[in-house]
């Protein structure tokens, strides 16, 4: 065979220079390297398969065997552009024992999320682009074979409840979906989205009681996307929501305030909390008197309505806008008679109470255990203010069990005014207390509404 030896070898004219001719291969000598020509887009297969975790090399394929466990692939730690690995499942067992992809610092296909190949004889070669984009799969076997199957988010307070991540809310933020899952992992959250309670009613000297506030619009999905946990009645048959890769801002509404003098102060319905398509409304306010034989404010409507009281003081309807299963329910009415105490607000799972003596208790809401544990109770209406008349004293009804604020009453000395729901569990705010005649400092107010609450839940594994 002939040799050559020369430095540099160029073309003699135009612009292409010819090594080999047709059906010629040509090739680099045994501890030759090469530059400038870059890559084919092809790896170097190392036959022999992998079985446990293992850091992967630029330039390298490697064929993974799972067959006695899951294994871990670490991709090249500060990659460069142009960076190629590749990895084939070796014998189908990936769909028992999954392969995962470990993005060792850069981002996989633009997002700060791992790869997971699940089905049995599937492949994919990335290359690395930039900070951006990171690893980007340039071949696979079928790209659905190895996107992660589960949904992967950020915002609020995280928590795990076995293969179940739960983002809790207590006051604004954002739920981002940075991978949207699939059907063969999960695609969908439940959730329980809670309003803010109503302002209890207040009262003057020488009125009536005053209404207890409705609590905040309760609704809940069933949990049969993401299970593990018992729902509320008010979740039953409700489906989860699907989910696509995006930024879902998180409204928690606050709690209304309580009304009365000096002032004198109007009570205010609870605001609304908002999930995506999911609009729990705020309570409604307890009835109220701010001025003796003057101004007063009715009850209001919401996701449950507020107590009522005597002259004239009906309660409000709660489910306000409707919505199946019903966001909550109505407030409780005075009882007519000589004791003129204040009916409850309404809870998410009942009415209001009434009493014929004592203030009406707060309607009771739901329980869920969409949080893992402890239990949540949330929706409680607050109780109606309770009534003195001469001899005849009364107390104000108990707030409704999942945060409903207790009415007052109306003694000689100390005055009670309602106590405020509480806080994110939309509790409503409990009435203030009423009497017939003048008493020293018998001005009573009602309690504030308790902030209301968002809670997102789904399978992440």
């Amino acid at each position: 065979m002939s040799k050559i030896e020369v430095d540099a070898i160029d073309k003699q004219s135009g612009s292409t220079l010819t090594l080999g001719g047709s059906g010629t291969a040509v090739t680099l000598g045994a501890g030759a390297t090469q530059s400038g020509f870059g890559r084919t887009g092809t790896v170097d297969w190392e036959t022999t398969a992998k079985t446990s975790d293992f850091t992967a090399a630029n330039g390298e394929g490697y064929f993974i065997n799972t067959a006695g466990g899951a294994v871990t692939v670490t991709l090249p730690s500060s990659p460069s552009g142009g960076n190629i690995v590749s990895i084939s499942d070796y014998n189908g067992t990936a769909a028992t024992n999954k392969i995962t992809i470990a993005r060792n610092g850069s981002n996989i296909n633009g997002a700060a999320d791992n790869l997971e190949i699940s089905k049995g004889s599937s492949a994919i070669t990335l290359v690395f682009v930039d900070a951006t984009v990171g690893w980007t799969s340039v071949q696979t076997s079928n790209i659905a074979d190895i996107l992660n199957p589960f949904i992967t988010a950020t915002g609020g307070t995280i928590t795990t409840s076995g293969d179940f991540k739960i983002h809790t809310f207590t006051g604004p933020g954002t739920f981002t979906v940075t991978n949207a899952g699939a059907a063969s992992g999960s695609n969908t959250v439940d959730y329980m989205v809670v309003a803010g309670g109503g302002g209890g009613g207040g009262a003057v000297v020488d009125t009536v009681a005053a209404g207890g506030a409705g609590a905040g619009g309760f609704r809940e999905s069933s949990g049969a996307a993401s299970g593990c946990y018992t729902a509320s009645p008010l979740g039953s048959g409700v489906s989860a929501l699907p989910v696509t890769a995006t930024a879902f801002p998180i409204t928690v509404g606050g709690g209304g305030t309580g009304g009365g003098a000096p002032g004198p102060v109007v009570p205010t319905s609870g605001s609304n909390s908002i999930f995506s398509t999911i609009i729990s409304t705020g309570g409604g306010n307890g009835f109220s008197r701010e001025t003796s034989g003057g101004s007063a404010t009715p009850a209001g409507t919401g996701g449950s309505g507020g107590g009522g009281a005597w002259s004239p003081g009906p309660a409000a309807a709660g489910n306000t806008p409707p919505v199946s299963p019903p966001q909550g329910n109505n407030g409780g009415s005075l009882l007519c008679g000589s004791v003129q105490s204040g009916g409850g607000g309404g809870g998410a799972t009942a009415v209001g109470g009434t009493h014929p003596q004592n203030g009406g208790a707060g309607g009771a809401g739901a329980t869920t255990s969409i949080n893992g544990t402890p239990t949540a109770r949330a929706g409680g209406g607050g109780g109606g203010g309770g009534y003195i008349n001469n001899s005849i004293i009364t107390t104000g009804g108990a707030g409704g069990a999942g945060g409903g604020g207790a009415g007052g009453s109306a003694k000689p000395s100390p005055v009670v005014c309602g106590t405020a729901g509480t806080t994110n569990t939309g509790g409503g705010g409990g009435g203030g207390g009423g009497e017939a005649g003048p008493q020293p400092n018998a001005n009573t107010k009602g309690g504030n509404g308790g902030s209301g609450i968002v809670i997102i839940r789904y399978k992440f594994q």
